[in-house]
């Protein structure tokens, strides 16, 4: 008989509780439990976690021994040797839900791992770890939140409930101030105290962290919060000893008969009537009635989304449930949308060309009290009959010409516990008699493989021991389709993955890429942020590119203070003026007021030009040359965005004098150049280069350049970066003279030019996807990872030799690139945490990769996949690089430029805003202040009119202003008028609405 022994062990003893707790529970007795000594002091804060298995069979003398490394890894061991626990699911399986298992568990051991077990006690009081403990905390929140379900996966406590409890009741015991919102408090508490945990961990199980009543999370618009049923009934135990016992409730739903064939006159399944007393004071049923409108309203379990109404009441065929969504858009108006449950409703822009909407079609699902207010509906409770409540015609309703080919349709009557059912030619009545006559459209089915009848049919459950029943054939020429919107967590996927759609909610979807990327943290003064190493990188490596370029300019790197006196500031009127808003001030040291105030710098003019005037006293003293890399605060705004509006930033200022207008003006080019290589060579954005009008040049200057970049995603242009002539003004302020070759005393002419980290968030706005960042090679951190899928058929000695060849090879081309050996996260987790960080090139390695020499090459930008051989792959990828780099830019330049017009009258200016141009027009000259301010007041105007929503985040809001006057100059023809004044036109302007 062989003779198996299994070793649970780990570096940190106390990160084996969740797996001895799920071994109690299996009853696995054999399993031992065990200490991994470390072999140095560099292993203490290293999370190691096995299950070591040696085999001895005595029969033909034959031995062995693998181990299954990480805490996920030997859960999934230890509850698939007892199926009968269904700590891994039914018998075992999770199916579908088994990717959603594992990820919880990868999920809280990556987050909160080396937190919980790993990181020293004096380490583990830093701030920072309480962060990322809440923050893992809130998002169990956000899930429990957003399904019905009573646990991580499911109604029914699993292995990922244990886990990710133990670990994050142990993380938040060892850190500082930690507290966790109800329905998580919830979760931990059901699991913690449970008899059963109790019993196998006993003193050793860590305290519930501590709830926090007054915190909410907060929720993406489209996962409404999901009341807990509370008339759920008895539910059906399944043999889980961690699963806590059900509370009995008093209220409990009706008994549902099972579905039956449809009659031949349409009656709904055998589901009870509602109460007669629950219909007389409802007005919809109060309506039909009025109406002799035959229908029939029956209860059932309280279903708070389309799929738990499809799963509590199934149908027969012919007859269907309804999906109903409250659209609204300023311009337009609300719109009840009703459809079948299997329409695609993910894209409302479609929904507003089905509509004939004309214009920009900005569609929104309505808020909680806006369906209360409008339709006197709770989420959950909406059906076109709804549209009764509308008594002010706000709200057109719509409704999908597919049911008309029903023999029923079923919808709420204000309420999810109940669906009234009536002829589809009846409903229509009933809404045309409540003063809504229905507009009528066809809304495509997500899926073309099955009609609406047969996705309602009943779902028939397989008998034990049987199959489960076949589905449909599909067309097999049918694409295969996805739900994107699905929010599902894949095997392999990290739940920590983005909420939002970059098409769907851009400020959102942009938070959520710089923090889940690790570009951002946030800290606790507001507009004031963390820089994570991979964003700093990214600053780096635009900093190593431009040192070269101005070293090569003969301009040195200098530091100057950080403060500067209120005397020096206010010296020169204009330029204070320009900042005044913004200058934070120090007022107080210690205990005691200063006698004056010190300005903290928003710019460097008057911290630098004193010295200027020590340091230039001779023509021979010309040019001086200075650039400093440094960080400016600028206090005062609203709405603070990381990388784009922030309180303090970081950038480069480079500062210049010289002796004539002509040297000085060179200079202001040569950098605007720069700028321009920033933006296009190394972040592969494109850039309009111009002049800046009178009224939007540098406070105190004499001219200003610059080069203005578009973000495709919201229609707005960004000011990239600004190039300055100062003219003598700052000269004469600070008395900077010099002795000219005539020997005549004269004031230099002067240049201020600057940079700042906001070229990381442009870069993030433009070529960012629904995946994560899409970094450009020039500025990726890493340009290329390597990623090995070991297994019993590819081991970690035998992926790990051939792995670092590739490595060696790829740094000898001098590419950026890593081997990723991490043991304790899989594959898929791998890919999407790289595609999440945006690196360019993926390297895949197998076991049939190893047989052929090669590995698969995937692409970031595009997803491209392809096999290559390791022979020469360091010059192959130098090349593929420079390549991608050059199909981003052209694709962010064909976006642009597909969204440039040139006009010349008007009645065009408006229309072509709302279709997110900019907007390019001859005008009357960069010096006219007054009709500049007219354009924007007057595309204000006009745009509130059509519908347009002010936004507090930007610049501008729904106004256009002046970007620049760009160098490239169209030809102008003779007798063309300025587009505001129509006086005659001596240059074309570019307008657009700005951030």
């Amino acid at each position: 008989m062989t003779d198996v022994r299994r070793v649970c062990q780990s570096s940190h003893p106390s990160a084996l509780q969740s797996l001895i707790a799920l071994a109690s529970i299996c009853n696995d007795e054999k399993i031992e439990f065990g200490t991994i000594k470390s072999n140095s002091s560099d292993d203490d804060e290293k999370l190691i976690v096995e299950i070591l298995v040696k085999t001895s069979n005595p029969f033909n003398n034959s031995q062995g021994e693998y181990s299954i490394r990480g805490l996920s890894g030997c859960a999934r061991d230890i509850c698939k040797r007892v199926p009968e626990s269904c700590l891994w699911g039914e018998n075992g399986s999770a199916g579908e839900d088994e990717g959603k298992l594992e990820s919880w568990i990868e999920s809280a051991v990556s987050t909160l791992g080396n937190v919980a077990y790993a990181i020293s006690d004096d380490r583990v009081k830093d701030p920072q770890f309480a962060s990322i403990v809440t923050k893992f905390a809130d998002s169990i929140e956000r899930h429990l939140l957003s399904t019905s379900n009573t646990f991580l996966v499911g109604d029914f406590a699993n292995a990922s409930d244990v886990v990710v409890c133990i670990l994050l009741a142990t993380a938040s015991s060892r850190c500082k101030d930690v507290t966790i919102c109800q329905e998580t408090h919830r979760l931990v508490s059901t699991i913690l105290n449970n008899p059963a945990i109790i019993k196998c961990c006993g003193k050793g199980i860590p305290e519930v962290p501590k709830l926090d009543e007054n915190r909410k999370v907060e929720l993406p618009k489209k996962d409404k919060p999901v009341e807990k049923p509370k008339d759920e009934g008895k539910k059906k135990k399944k043999k889980n000893a961690s699963a806590p016992e059900e509370k009995k409730t008093d209220s409990v739903a009706p008994k549902q008969a099972a579905a039956v064939a449809p009659a031949s006159n349409g009656d709904v399944p055998a589901y009870p009537d509602l109460d007669p007393s629950e219909q007389t004071d409802n007005p919809i049923l109060s309506k039909l009635k009025s109406l002799s409108i035959p229908n029939s309203t029956y209860s059932h379990k309280l279903s708070h989304t389309v799929d738990e109404l499809l799963s509590n009441v199934p149908l027969p065929p012919k007859q269907s449930h309804t999906k109903n969504l409250l659209l609204k858009d300023k311009k337009h108006g609300m719109f009840l949308v009703t459809t079948l449950p299997d329409a695609d409703t993910g894209n409302t822009k479609n929904i507003g060309k089905l509509l004939n909407l004309e214009g920009k079609i900005n569609l929104r699902f309505a808020d909680g009290e806006t369906l209360d207010k409008t339709l006197g509906a709770k989420p959950g409770c909406v059906g076109p009959m709804s549209i009764l409540n509308d008594t002010e015609n706000k709200v057109t309703l719509v409704l999908d010409e597919r049911m008309m080919d029903l023999e029923a349709v079923h919808t709420h009557p204000l309420r999810n516990d109940a669906s009234t059912s009536m002829k589809p030619s009846d409903l229509v009545k009933f809404c045309t008699e409540a003063g809504h006559e229905p507009v009528m459209i066809k809304i495509d089915s997500k899926s073309n493989a099955a009609p609406p009848a047969a996705a309602a049919a009943p779902k028939q459950q397989p008998e034990k021991g049987k199959n489960k029943p076949k589905q449909a054939k599909k067309d097999p020429s049918a694409p295969k389709t996805v739900n994107k919107d699905k929010k599902t967590a894949k095997k392999g996927d990290t739940l920590l993955a983005l909420q939002w759609k970059k098409s769907e909610n851009f400020p959102m979807w942009y938070s959520d890429v710089i923090v889940l990327s690790e570009m951002i943290s946030y800290y606790d003064i507001s507009g004031c942020y963390i820089l994570r190493p991979w964003s700093f990188k990214i600053w780096e490596l635009i900093q190593e590119w431009f040192n070269c370029q101005i070293r090569a300019l003969d301009v040195d790197n200098t530091y100057f203070p950080l403060f500067v006196s209120q005397d020096r500031l206010e010296k020169e009127k204009d330029h204070v003026e320009g900042f005044a808003p913004e200058v934070a001030w120090v007022t107080k040291s210690g205990d005691g007021t200063l006698a004056k105030p010190i300005a903290v710098r928003p710019t460097s003019e008057t911290i630098m030009y004193p010295a200027f005037s020590d340091w230039i006293k001779s023509h021979r003293d010309l040019p001086l040359k200075v650039n400093q890399w440094s960080n400016i605060v600028r206090w005062e705004f609203k709405d603070p965005t990381p990388f784009l509006r922030s309180r303090e930033f970081l950038w480069q200022e480079g500062h210049t004098a010289h002796a004539t207008y002509e040297e000085s003006d060179v200079m202001v080019h040569q950098a605007l150049d720069l700028y321009r290589a920033v933006y296009e060579d190394l972040l592969a954005v494109p850039v309009v280069k111009g002049f800046k009008t009178e009224k939007e040049k540098f406070a105190g200057g004499y001219q200003t350049t610059t080069v203005e970049a578009y973000i495709p995603m919201s229609g707005r242009a960004i000011q990239g970066a600004t190039s300055h002539n100062l003219g003598k003004n700052f000269g004469e302020m600070f008395d900077i003279r010099f002795q000219n070759e005539a020997g005549e005393s004269a004031i230099p002419w002067q240049t201020s030019w600057g940079l700042t980290t906001r070229t990381i968030g442009v870069m993030v706005m433009v070529h960012g996807d629904d995946q994560g960042l899409v970094l450009p090679p020039k500025i990726s951190p890493l340009q290329c990872v390597i990623v090995p899928i070991t297994s019993k058929k590819l081991p970690v000695e035998k992926s790990n030799p051939y792995c670092h060849e590739i490595l060696k090879q790829l740094q000898a081309a001098g590419i950026r690139a890593k081997y990723d050996d991490r043991e304790m996260y899989n594959p898929g987790w791998k890919y999407n945490h790289w595609e999440q960080k945006g690196v360019p090139i993926r390297l895949e390695v197998g076991p049939r990769d190893i047989d052929n020499n090669q590995v698969r090459m995937v692409v970031r930008y595009n997803s491209e996949k392809s096999d290559i051989a390791v022979d020469g792959i360091g010059p192959l990828l130098v090349d593929k690089l420079e390549a991608i780099q050059k199909a981003m830019f052209a694709k962010a330049l064909e976006e642009r430029d597909s969204h440039l017009a040139k006009i010349t009258e008007w009645k065009d200016f408006v229309p072509n805003l709302e279709k997110n141009n900019l907007v390019l027009t001859p005008w009357i000259g960069g010096e006219h202040q007054d009709w500049e301010e007219w354009v924007k007041n007057k595309s204000r105007e006009e745009s509130l009119a059509v519908g347009e929503e002010e936004e507090a985040t930007c610049a501008t809001s729904v106004a256009a202003k002046t970007l620049c006057i760009p160098f490239d100059q169209p030809e102008m023809p003779e007798g063309t008028k300025c587009i505001a004044s129509g006086e005659p036109a001596t240059c074309w302007i570019l307008w657009g609405r700005s951030y």
